[in-house]
C-alpha cells in the first residue's frame, strides 16, 4: 500500500500497489513545473489509485495535449500526474509519505536536461541546508 499527501495535508490519496521502478524525468515541462532539476516519479495502477482526502481541493494543468498535473489548490503541491484515456497514474515520489527502499530508477528526457546537473557526477553533502 503506498500513501501521500500534499504539503498543507488537505489532499491525500492511497494505492494498492507496490513501486516497480522510480523514473527521474528531465524533460523541460517537468522541470518547469517542480522547479527543479528533474521531477521523480512511479506509475501504479488508475484501478488502485484513489483520493482519501480533499479531491474538491484539487486543481489541475493540462501541461500537454491530454495530460493534467493535479495539485493541492491551498499549497500548490504536485501530487499526480495523468493521461486520462491511460490505466496508469503517475504518483510524483515528492509527496509520498510511504518509505521506499532498493527500487530500479530511470533517467528519461536527458536531452532536455537542467545544464547545471549532471546526474552521474556525485557532489558533496551539506546537512545544514543551503
Amino acid at each position: 500500500m503506498l500513501t501521500g499527501s500534499c504539503l498543507c495535508g488537505a489532499v491525500a490519496y492511497e494505492a494498492d500497489a507496490d513501486i516497480q521502478r522510480i523514473v527521474h524525468c528531465h524533460c523541460q515541462t517537468c522541470r518547469k513545473t517542480h522547479g527543479t532539476a528533474f521531477s521523480s516519479v512511479t506509475a501504479v495502477s488508475r484501478e488502485k489509485f484513489r483520493w482519501t482526502r480533499g479531491q474538491d481541493r484539487l486543481a489541475a494543468v493540462e501541461s500537454s495535449p491530454g495530460k493534467f498535473r493535479r495539485f493541492c489548490s491551498k499549497c500548490g503541491s504536485h501530487v499526480m500526474a495523468e493521461r486520462v484515456a491511460q490505466p496508469v497514474v503517475l504518483l510524483r515520489l515528492g509527496c509520498l509519505d510511504t518509505k521506499v527502499t532498493d527500487v530500479p530508477q530511470l533517467h528519461i528526457w536527458r536531452s532536455d536536461a537542467a545544464p547545471w546537473y549532471d546526474p552521474k557526477l556525485a557532489w558533496p553533502e551539506n546537512r545544514e541546508g543551503v
